[in-house]
């Protein structure tokens, strides 16, 4: 007895009107967008958990730091599971996953428990996601435009913090922090239908050729896909390169996620300032973060990406310097100029750091710059959790924003040093 397979839908031409590619896009936005509630909580949580359970903030910055560190080192395998499984199922069970972890903490009493369900559990669903869902969509689904829908998509994340900071402090300030966290699971949670329901996982799935391109059958899953995102981590960290990229991004990750959006706003509020005002200072990071991170890639594509990282860190390091005595009860001018300024320069580091690993690596930087990634993370994990000790041992942030200084003029040396490559090539064999 034979058995047969149901053939694949035939390929047809885009139909007249708004191409599917558009609706993919779109849920893929308010996807982000709803999981900007996750990341926008953990610098809420600390003063309130504090207080409340009389936890010291180095035991809850290391539930934000194993989060950190998990979203990074989840991200590299994120784009296999996805080839594996395909993006909807992953995207929804990470969702998922995220959605009882932020809940759970409402009936947590051991700060085990925060480690547990916001440090494992969200960090694992948020790493799921990461990068690799937006880069996934965007290379399946475009092929003109393909530059926008990423800028638009890696813009949602800022929007969404925009969106959430205000309402998730207001939450915080007069109603209490469980408040917040059940908003982040409904958040999370209230996607997952539309995920379901709306998103595909390529054109081919329903006999459509991508936005821009030509019809290709959808390819068969990449079964060797992890075994090839290690084997590429451990031959590009033969390379002098390698370890330069990564020092420096994860200097990037310890002065942005580890530091100013873990403890800005506990920082702010040991000089006075109201949560909501310091959270509201957090989302205009996220508006000039969309300005900086597309003014960066025009720049990128003009000038030498190394220089470029020199100046961003030197920079940012000059800024971090200044801090701790901009911090008042009140929003002042010279507070605003350096939150516009840390806006802008927040991610700016992501296109020069692209491109020179495309520069050294071709066709496996994606996979080099997911490691890349994982750097920052884990930057950012050691911060959150340095920082929280520190304020502990001192009984303020001070030391913390002049070390992240020193650490940002650390890494504008070592962009420095980085060699150029005349033309890309693959990792040899």
């Amino acid at each position: 007895m034979t058995t047969q397979t149901a053939p694949a839908p035939a390929p047809e031409s885009a139909p007249p009107g708004i191409h599917r590619a558009w609706s993919v896009a779109a849920v893929a936005f308010v996807t982000i967008i709803g999981a900007a509630a996750f990341a926008s909580l953990p610098g809420l949580l600390i003063e309130p958990l504090h207080e409340e359970f009389d936890w010291s903030r180095g035991t809850i910055g290391l539930a934000v730091s194993v989060n950190l560190a998990l979203y990074g080192l989840t991200a590299p395998f994120a784009a296999a599971l996805m080839d594996r499984f395909g993006i909807r199922k992953v995207v929804a069970i990470a969702l998922t996953v995220i959605s009882a972890g932020s809940v759970a903490t409402v009936w947590m009493t051991a700060s085990w428990q925060l480690v547990m369900y916001w440090g494992v559990l969200v960090g694992l669903g948020s790493g799921s996601m990461a990068l690799a869902f937006a880069a996934t969509v965007t290379n399946r689904w475009f092929v003109a435009r393909r530059g926008l829908v990423t800028g638009v998509l890696t813009a949602a994340g800022a929007s969404g913090q925009l969106i959430f900071l205000p309402l998730l402090a207001w939450l915080v300030e007069h109603h209490g922090w469980r408040p917040a966290a059940v908003t982040v699971s409904l958040a999370a949670l209230t996607v997952v239908p539309f995920v379901w329901l709306l998103l595909r996982d390529h054109p081919a799935d329903i006999g459509l050729a991508p936005y821009g391109g030509t019809y290709a059958p959808k390819p068969a899953p990449a079964l060797g896909a992890a075994r090839r995102t290690v084997t590429v981590l451990f031959t590009a960290a033969r390379t002098g390169p390698f370890w330069l990229l990564a020092g420096t991004f994860a200097i990037c990750g310890a002065s942005t996620n580890g530091l100013v959006k873990t403890h800005f706003v506990p920082s702010a509020h040991d000089h006075g300032m109201p949560v909501t005002a310091a959270a509201g200072l957090l989302a205009v990071i996220g508006v000039f973060d969309v300005i900086g991170t597309v003014f960066s890639g025009w720049l990128t594509d003009r000038f030498d990406a190394r220089r470029l990282l020199v100046v961003y860190y030197a920079l940012r390091g000059i800024s971090l310097l200044f801090l701790p005595m901009l911090l008042a009860p009140s929003v002042h001018p010279p507070m605003l100029l350096f939150i516009v300024f840390y806006g802008l320069d927040w991610v700016a580091t992501v296109p020069p750091t692209i491109a020179l690993c495309r520069e050294h690596y071709g066709e496996d930087s994606a996979i080099v710059f997911g490691w890349v990634l994982a750097s920052h993370q884990v930057g950012a994990a050691l911060v959150a959790f340095l920082g929280g000790l520190a304020r502990d041992a001192f009984g303020s942030y001070d030391l913390v924003w002049y070390a992240s200084g020193a650490l940002c003029a650390m890494a504008a040396l070592m962009a420095m040093v980085i060699r150029r490559r005349p033309a890309a090539a693959p990792l040899p064999a």
